[in-house]
Formats: structure tokens, sequence, C-alpha cells
């Protein structure tokens, strides 16, 4: 069995990830890890009544000593402090937060206005988008979790960016996310007032999943991509959509274009090419740790691809139980299994 800790476990994706591992079969949940909460970790997520009688303990690192691995699920700045340490006691890592996704410190300190506390790691880490760095992450004691927009988009684009067929000076994503993605904390914007058939734009141009999209998509196009990011609050729990308009860079069929995607995907457990005239949605993949992506061609340059996922199970807990069965050669899908949960 692997033991599994828990930094952070009061937020939805710490609540995720308690429910995706407690049923994974090859993991025990030793240490479940909260600032300031104490108790039956039940009494706060309250879906787990009677299915577990585990408790909370406060997030001394010493508590963490006999795990394999540890899952953080923390607020940006926080999570190095705990990596480096954990890392230096022959302990695994996958950072949820945004600590390690960027490997220029330089631009890290200017989107995250924060010193980094383990700035020797940063080059090091890998980036956990399975199916792009898989053999990485197999290899790897740091793994930082990718965002929720970034997974989408990023998966989104993949195909085109490695073929070289797209053209890096024309590429919109419009990204719809529901609610959850904003986290528990209450803000003016998460008011069910202002939340409640509305849906509105945020940062645009300044959102701070935009580098990390781009330091992915230059790596794949080996080019500079002009991404223009129009991020949008959906009145919606959970699921990011992600409308990505592109140009290519020669005249291409959607025959040819399906091709490539299939090729790309086909193998991977948890990516969908929709049929053609298919929309991909979020209700196809709500509560599944699956990427469903559909492909639209406009004229035989441009191209629509829609990609939608559950934003804190493949956008997060369920990325990231991905990526810990990477680590310790485990089947994959072990763990995320479920279907859908659709209506």
């Amino acid at each position: 069995m692997i033991n599994v800790g828990i930094i952070g476990a009061t937020g939805y994706t710490g609540s995720e990830l308690i429910r995706l591992l407690w049923r994974h079969g090859e993991v025990k949940l030793s240490a479940i890890g909260a600032r300031s909460t104490t108790g039956e970790v039940s009494d706060l997520h309250k879906s787990i009544l009677n299915l577990t009688d585990a408790r909370f303990c406060d997030m001394t690192i010493d508590n963490y000593k006999d795990c394999d691995v540890v899952f953080l699920a923390l607020p940006h700045g926080t999570s190095s402090e705990y990596a480096k340490k954990l890392i230096e006691m022959n302990i695994k890592v996958i950072d949820l937060g945004a600590d390690f996704r960027l490997n220029d410190m330089k631009i890290y300190e200017e989107w995250y206005g924060a010193d980094h506390a383990c700035p020797e790691w940063m080059e090091k880490t890998v980036y956990g988008l399975p199916e792009l760095h898989r053999e990485e992450i197999r290899r790897s004691n740091l793994v930082a979790n990718p965002g929720c927009f970034p997974t989408s988009i990023i998966l989104g684009l993949a195909p085109l960016c490695k073929q070289k067929l797209l053209n890096p000076a024309f590429v919109v994503a419009d990204s719809d996310s529901g609610l959850t993605g904003a986290g528990k904390s209450l803000k003016e914007s998460s008011h069910f007032v202002n939340v409640n058939e509305n849906v509105v734009a945020y940062n645009i141009g300044k959102h701070r999943h935009l580098p990390e999209i781009v330091q992915e998509l230059n790596a794949l196009a080996e080019d500079n991509v002009g991404l223009v990011f129009n991020p949008h609050l959906a009145p919606i729990n959970r699921g990011i959509l992600s409308t990505l308009t592109v140009k290519l860079n020669k005249a291409c069929s959607e025959e040819e274009i399906r091709a490539l995607y299939h090729n790309f995907y086909d193998k991977e457990p948890f990516v969908r090419i929709r049929k053609a005239g298919e929309y991909a949605a979020t209700k196809q993949v709500m509560g599944s740790n699956y990427c469903d992506i559909s492909l639209h061609m406009v004229d035989a340059t441009t191209v629509v691809i829609c990609a939608a996922i559950d934003n804190i199970v493949k956008g997060a807990s369920g990325q990231a139980v991905q990526n810990m069965n990477i680590l310790f050669d485990l089947p994959e899908t072990q763990g995320l299994e479920q279907f859908p949960l659709c209506p």
C-alpha cells in the first residue's frame, strides 16, 4: 500500500482528493492535514458521512514522515516551503498549487507577486500533464499539477502545435469555468446574486494561468505562440469549456485534422475525441477525469476546437491521482474509472 498524505484538505480539491483516493485500492490515507480545522473529516466534508472515521491532523511536517507521497492542495506561495522539506525527507510531492508550474523564477515573481521559497527546484520540476510528459513524471520526485484552464487549452491545442500546423500569430482561447474554480473563499464575485443567471469575463490578458499555458505551447510549437486568453465565470458548479479558435499554417481538410487528433490521443485513457458533428460539453465529463475534444472546421485554414473537463477532477485532483499512479507504476486509470455523471 502507498502511504499518502494531503496538506490542505479542506478546500474543493482536498475534498475531491479524499473522494478519489478513499476507493483507490492501493492507497492508505495516512495524514489528512488542515490548518485550523479539527475533528472528523466527515464533519466538514459531509458527503462522506459514515464512509470513514478519518480525522484531520495539523499541517506539521512531522505528521507526514511515514508518507510515500504527499499532495499539496495549498494556495500559491505556501506550497514551496512544504515541498522543500518533504523532498529532503525522500517523500514524493505532487503540488496542486502554482508554485512549481513555471520554470522561470522571474516570471513566477512577476505574475504571482511573491518570492519563491524553493527556486532551486523550479527547473527540476516536471509539469504534470501525463499526455505530454508521462516518462518525465515517472522519474520525478516533484510534480507540478497543471492548472484547470491550462489543462483544457493545452490538450486542445497540443496536436496542432506538435505537428507545426498552428499559426502562432492567431490563437484565441475563450474559456468558461464553473464556480468551484474560484475556491471556497467568499468573494464579491462569487456571491449567489452575482453568479446566478450571469456569465462574466474576468482577468483578460492578466490571468495567472496565462504564462503557464504559453510556456507549454511554446515548447510544443518551438515558437512563440501569441495566445489571447479570455476566461469567463459561468453559473455552474463544475466544469470548464475552452473554445479555441486557431489559424493553420496550411490548408487542411476536416478528415486530416480529425486523423491528426486521433493519432495523437487514441492511446490516451482520458482524452476522448467526439464524433464529427458533436460538441464537447461539461455535462459529458462531470465527475470524471476525461477531457473531451470536438473539432470544427470553419474553412480550410481556420479550426475551432472545443475542450471540456471537470475543473476539479481532470483540472486538479483527478489529474493529481493520475500522476501518482504514474509515479508508483500503477495502472494509470486506477481509482479514476468512474463514468461521468450525466445528467
